[in-house]
């Protein structure tokens, strides 16, 4: 039987579980699942937000049902909780476990594969129909919504260099409505909120060692999702980034644009007074 997992003893043992199979205890979740056999527990699964994660069985209760038992309960908590979609981020050999059990492989790099419950992605793509245009599209990732007013000969330049750019931005706060009014009047310019698809933020680091770099994995997740599925149903053939990025954010630039080249994607430089994200792994 799957039961939350709430009392401090519980939560004791869901820690050893878990760093008892080389894997790190992660607080700050919003539900915790798990399973007992003759009063030890033996599976144990958590969801924090829109992301499932430590999921964990026993090395002598694997090969069973347990592992889908726990992601169904959490995948019926999340969707009880409102989530309009769940993601599971794991190491690549172990991707097809979860495939099994209706989440489909959204990106993966050398580390991490990157999977959805369902098929949101679809779905959210025929939502974005009515902004598809013909042509050589361009994308500009925004990452301050409020200061693109001050910004627009950069966003006119970028708009000149394709048949339509779309401004991909996080809708959240009211962002996608106040990019519309700052970049209102520049031609051929459409704004796309872009829902969950980015990862950089939530990828959980549980199963990764210590010194993962985080940063250039959630970018070189968002660039491969966006390169290969994205990109295609808007037509868009350039991305523009920043030509003065940060030193920081060098490698995670590099290795997005090696993505979107061998994905057919142009990368093309913009001018240092506007500064979106250097990746799609940024839009917030």
């Amino acid at each position: 039987m799957i039961v939350p997992l709430t009392a401090a003893a519980d939560l004791a043992s869901a820690r050893a579980l878990i760093e008892g199979h080389g894997l790190r205890y992660e607080a700050g979740f919003d539900a915790l699942f798990g399973s007992h056999d003759d009063g030890e527990l033996v599976a144990v699964g958590a969801r924090a937000g829109n992301v499932l994660k430590m999921l964990t069985v026993a090395a002598a209760h694997r090969g069973g049902s347990l592992l889908g038992e726990i992601v169904s309960a959490l995948v019926a908590n999340g969707l009880e909780a409102g989530c309009a979609t769940l993601f599971i981020y794991t190491k690549p050999p172990l991707a097809r476990s979860f495939e099994t059990l209706n989440f489909t492989r959204l990106a993966a790099q050398d580390a991490v594969a990157w999977l959805e419950f369902g098929h949101g992605l679809r779905h959210w793509l025929a939502a974005q129909q009515a902004l598809c245009r013909p042509g050589a599209n361009g994308a500009l990732f925004v990452d301050d919504a409020a200061a693109a007013g001050d910004c627009r000969p950069q966003i006119e330049a970028a708009a000149r260099r394709a048949d339509h750019l779309y401004l991909f931005v996080d809708g959240a706060a009211g962002r996608s409505e106040r990019l519309r009014q700052a970049t209102r009047g520049i031609a051929d310019t459409i704004v796309v909120d872009s829902g969950p698809y980015r990862s950089g933020a939530r990828v959980p680091t549980y199963f990764l060692p210590a010194d993962a770099p985080l940063a250039r994995i959630g970018a070189e997740l968002d660039a491969t999702l966006f390169a290969a599925r994205i990109a295609p149903f808007f037509g868009i053939v350039r991305c523009f980034a920043d030509s003065e990025a940060a030193a920081e954010t060098a490698g995670e630039m590099a290795a997005t644009q090696r993505i979107l080249a061998a994905h057919g994607i142009a990368p093309a430089a913009l001018s240092s007074a506007f500064h979106p994200h250097p990746n799609p792994g940024g839009i917030r």
